[in-house]
């Protein structure tokens, strides 16, 4: 098979991971609070439940970044994006941020290999760095893990 075409074969993999990334309506910083980390952590931990496992994950200010896996035979990646959106949105209600919260639509990338994985948890975790928010990003409160997703070949 030509090499070109053999990439193919990483497109249609079982239980891809995705890497997606969100942005808040005009940029607004609004995501820097326990009470959104707190909200993630939870909708992270009962995702299973409806064929979601959310991994590493970073919330700035403007925008947040995410691995997750979607059984796509209960769910698909949108359904996921539109729920988690408005539970975030629920907790910005009751602090009376007003609405629009998002911007439309937000970006996603299927995941070819576990190098891409460490490499982009490595660039995505120095976020807060880069943005002059912590020296080391250790110290940022705003990122974690709750399923500690794994690449693997055999999943295609």
């Amino acid at each position: 098979m030509p090499e070109r075409l053999r990439r193919l074969d990483y497109t249609f993999q079982q239980l891809p991971i995705y890497f997606v990334t969100a942005c808040t309506h005009q940029r607004e910083k609004i995501l820097d609070s326990i009470d959104i980390h707190t909200r993630l952590a939870q909708f992270g931990k009962e995702g299973p439940e409806h064929g979601a496992w959310l991994g590493a994950y970073v919330l700035m200010p403007d925008h947040f970044h995410a691995f997750v896996v979607i059984d796509d035979q209960r769910l698909d990646l949108s359904a996921w994006m539109r729920s988690l959106k408005n539970a975030f949105s629920k907790v910005l209600r009751v602090h009376n941020v007003p609405s629009p919260h998002w911007q439309k639509g937000f970006f996603d990338h299927i995941l070819r290999s576990g190098e891409s994985y460490s490499q982009k948890w490595d660039y995505v975790r120095e976020n807060p760095v880069r943005a002059g928010l912590v020296t080391d990003w250790r110290e940022w409160p705003f990122l974690g893990e709750v399923f500690d997703l794994e690449f693997r070949d055999d999943r295609f």
